[in-house]
């Protein structure tokens, strides 16, 4: 259990609290109802029942892992709701529906709202109904609300109707209970729960029972997450080709003709970088949008902080930065990064300055996202490249320093200490005087763990993306090469160029640099590699499966 703070004294002194039963859906989180997110951003008690349901409400609500201790209750999290395993008990062992049901009640009497996290749909083939019931034998409130139930989302994603305009008959069957086949003989579609071990011996009796022998079966493991695996069949060949195939639970199993339309229908498993698992070496805050993208095709991306944006060594050079532009010290400030825009905010922040110190002040960006940052600040950018997004594109725009029409030469420059200097050299060029301003230091970070230098070195990753030169070094540095089955991917062109410096061969670079760019490349370079293997009629592989011996080189372009 880990503990949280209240979030007001009303919240914890109520009378009465209430609970809901919410369906978590097969696996997938962005499955997840609308109203589902909504209880539990309100939520005070999490009552979870998959190991893996702490960490989709903590990605829900955008908290932190929680910190090992060997006293939680001494560390509380605060804004967060409190997480009780429902799915075992201090000893070990799995609860019961009515031990279930008495932790739940006892959390809601606490005058709390109690979020009952449920697998699937907590009325279908879930406890819901008996927890449910005690709630109502204790006069407590309760709702319900419904999850997508893995009997129709994982043939779904396995691209499995499960009827057509010609059957429109479905019998859902536990395999597990003792099953009289002869009532399922005619053609409708068959969802077979708890299958796997048993297959073979459900097979014969439905085959007995009158099935044609070439009935198609499809079986689904891990449905809707990228670990999914598919494997087809008929009942005949299916008991074999799952011991072949190593199924195991959880695993849901399809018999009728619907298999078939799987040749044309499937979309999940044929997405671009279905389950490659992608090094994203980049700082936990900057990530988000790079791992939300690979996860829209598919694949499996893995963070590793390599830089750690720190304040200046020496910050006094930003504070009589900051305090000569307030008194009117600059023509134009020119933002090179996100994190530039953050620094001087920050420091705005801890001098209680706002946006209206920028009054007469001209802004520059270098691309559409310091643009972004800005504009969340309240402010808008008066120069953005509308070509190349970087220090040359801005060079190339920037407008020369004008005596009748600029009454002040200088320009106020907050970068990092690693910044190139082209951008001062330029500006110069052009009449400008600069303040080449510290604003932050990106520094290494701390090596990754163990296993995961291992993945790195020996080719257990499929691809690793990388968003600038900086961290191209700082995981070479921390970490070692990336294997040479692994691909490739730059953000553009000098960070390729850092990339073959160290050995490294670029097989993919964006078109232009950002990150949406990048992770459009890379997808397009996965979706023609599974069209090459699919043409030449070879399985498709990941990357990762091929470990050719030498370490491939950097080669020219």
């Amino acid at each position: 259990m880990t503990g949280r703070t209240s979030k007001t004294t009303a919240d914890s002194t109520r009378a009465k609290g209430s609970v809901a039963f919410v369906g978590s859906g097969p696996g997938d989180p962005d499955l997840l109802t609308v109203r589902a997110a909504a209880l539990l951003r309100e939520a005070d008690v999490v009552v979870t029942e998959l190991p893996e349901h702490e960490a989709l409400v903590r990605g829900l609500l955008g908290l932190p892992e929680p910190v090992a201790s060997e006293d939680a209750e001494a560390t509380p999290e605060v804004g967060g709701p409190e997480f009780i395993d429902g799915g075992f008990g201090e000893d070990g062992q799995p609860l019961t529906h009515a031990a279930r049901a008495k932790v739940v009640v006892k959390q809601a009497k606490r005058g709390l709202r109690v979020v009952r996290l449920m697998n699937g749909d907590p009325f279908l083939y879930a406890s819901g109904p008996e927890e449910a019931q005690a709630c109502a034998k204790a006069g407590l409130p309760f709702e319900i609300v419904p999850g997508v139930s893995s009997a129709t989302a994982v043939p779904a994603y396995a691209g499995v109707p499960l009827t057509t305009k010609n059957n429109r008959e479905v019998a859902v069957v536990t395999c597990g209970d003792k099953v009289d086949w002869q009532q399922y003989a005619d053609n409708r579609t068959l969802v077979l729960l708890s299958a796997v071990g048993s297959i073979g011996d459900v097979a014969a009796a439905l085959i007995e029972a009158g099935r044609p022998a070439d009935t198609p079966v499809a079986m689904t493991q891990t449905g809707t997450t990228t670990n999914q695996r598919t494997i087809t069949s008929t009942l005949e060949r299916i008991g074999a080709d799952a011991r072949a195939a190593r199924m195991s639970p959880p695993a849901i199993t399809v018999v009728g003709d619907v298999v078939n339309l799987r040749e044309t229908l499937s979309w999940f498993e044929t997405k671009p970088l279905f389950g490659w698992r992608v090094l994203v070496p980049r700082t936990k805050e900057q990530a988000a949008s790079l791992t939300n993208g690979l996860r829209a095709y598919g694949a499996v991306p893995e963070e590793v902080p390599t830089i750690s944006v720190e304040p200046p060594r020496n910050p006094q050079q930003m504070d009589k930065a900051v305090r000569g532009l307030v008194e009117g010290r600059y023509e134009w400030i020119a933002f090179t990064s996100v994190n530039a825009v953050k620094a001087v905010r920050e420091k705005f922040e801890e001098y209680g300055l706002d946006a209206r110190a920028f009054s007469g002040l001209k802004i520059a960006a270098v691309g559409d996202k310091t643009a972004a940052a800005i504009a969340d600040w309240g402010l808008r950018a008066d120069l953005v490249p509308t070509g190349e997004q970087s220090a040359a594109g801005l060079l190339a725009e920037w407008p020369p320093y004008d005596e009748v029409l600029d009454p002040i030469n200088r320009v106020f420059l907050p970068r990092a200490d690693i910044a190139t200097e082209n951008l001062v050299a330029g500006l110069i060029d052009l009449g400008w005087e600069c303040d080449d301003v510290t604003a932050y230091r990106t520094v290494r970070a701390t090596p990754p763990p163990a296993p995961t230098r291992d993945a790195i070195k020996t080719g257990k990753f499929d691809a690793v993306v990388f968003t600038s030169s900086s961290t191209v070094r700082n995981l070479v540095g921390i970490a070692g090469k990336p294997h040479a089955t692994t691909v490739i991917a730059a953000i553009g062109p000098a960070t390729a160029k850092t990339a073959e410096e160290h050995g490294l061969r670029v097989d993919v670079m964006a078109s232009a640099p950002s990150v949406e760019d990048l992770v459009e490349a890379l997808a397009d370079f996965g979706a023609a590699r599974r069209a090459a293997l699919v043409e030449a009629g070879q399985p498709v592989t990941k990357p990762s499966d091929r470990k050719p011996s030498a370490r491939r080189k950097a080669t020219s372009r």
